[in-house]
């Protein structure tokens, strides 16, 4: 089964091979957008992982521009954090993953969670944003230098909901989908508020993976979408509609020569400047690029959890 675009659709097909039967690509240049499917319809929707910080970025440089938070607001003053080492961290510094938090926090094991998602496809996270909160009280801060912090894009994500008297799926709704026209893109905080067409993702031995989805999860992972609507985004981006455009530009060096914005990672390839953030789950990896001088962007999704970085940034200097 293929979908949209022949041509994109043989294009992905040969550039992923057999170890990405379900997939979908996007392409936006001033030609407009181009979308493809294979093994699944143009409505499909999958998770796409840590893109969704990307997202979280908008919707923080967008706070800014309204005036509702600063990059020296600390977290104890929009989430009941203020008698933890955490509630003194800036919003700043978890938007450039320099808050000194952990991946994830001791307390919720992430060690047994990982060797079940290992053995039985379980979704590690599934937390609400209670038993969040009760876990970021408990974690412990290190020197604040880059390091990459799921907790610390979940905790930035809820704040800022707080900060506009709302839930992290309301703010995406009113400030990303809506004013974008995203039909397929929100944040299932159950298994049984994803949509009919959600797509199963597959480890890489094609074991099928419970999908990720929890309220705490929500904005540094748990989004999903169809690929319509990220090729939506997609040129909201490269064309400057987008809400809180500013997340996409560079503002402290990060690592291996990569600089970041809110979350958005800048490197320099193939005499490119490339703006981009990748994402994994269980069962899905995902990937979304931008060539901002050449307005170009690409987005490549997959239900199977082996890379696709690579092929993403391939696909952007076609």
């Amino acid at each position: 089964m293929t979908g949209g675009d022949d041509e994109l659709a043989a294009e992905l097909e040969a550039l992923l091979g057999r170890r990405h039967p379900v997939a979908a690509a996007a392409v936006v240049d001033g030609g407009g957008a181009t979308t493809a499917s294979i093994g699944a319809g143009l409505d499909a929707d999958f998770e796409i992982g840590s893109i969704s910080k990307g997202v979280t970025g908008l919707l923080y440089a967008d706070a800014i521009e309204r005036g509702e938070v600063t990059a020296a607001t600390p977290l104890g003053d929009l989430l009941p954090l203020a008698d933890a080492p955490v509630g003194g961290v800036t919003l700043g510094a978890l938007s450039t993953h320099r808050s000194g938090l952990p991946s994830l926090p001791p307390s919720a094991q992430p060690w047994r969670r990982t060797v079940a998602l290992w053995r039985h496809g379980t979704n590690p996270y599934g937390e609400d944003l209670g038993q969040l909160l009760d876990q970021a009280r408990g974690a412990r801060l290190g020197r604040p230098r880059p390091r990459y912090s799921n907790l610390g894009f979940e905790l930035l994500g809820h704040a800022l909901a707080s900060a506009a008297g709302t839930t992290y799926a309301g703010l995406l709704h009113d400030r990303i989908t809506v004013p974008l026209g995203l039909e397929r893109c929100y944040v299932p905080a159950a298994p049984e508020a994803l949509r009919s067409e959600a797509l199963t993702g597959v480890n890489r031995r094609g074991r099928r993976q419970e999908p990720w989805t929890g309220e705490a999860l929500a904005p540094a992972g748990g989004i999903r979408a169809a690929i319509g609507d990220m090729a939506t985004l997609t040129g909201a981006l490269l064309d400057g509609t987008a809400p809180g455009i500013a997340a996409l530009d560079p503002v402290a060096p990060f690592s291996m020569g990569y600089r970041i914005g809110a979350a958005w990672i800048t490197v320099e390839t193939r005499r490119r400047t490339v703006t981009w953030h990748n994402g994994g789950t269980g069962g899905f990896r995902t990937w979304m690029g931008l060539d901002r001088e050449a307005g170009r962007g690409v987005v490549v999704l997959s239900a199977t959890a082996a890379a696709v970085d690579s092929h993403g940034f391939e696909l952007l200097a076609a």
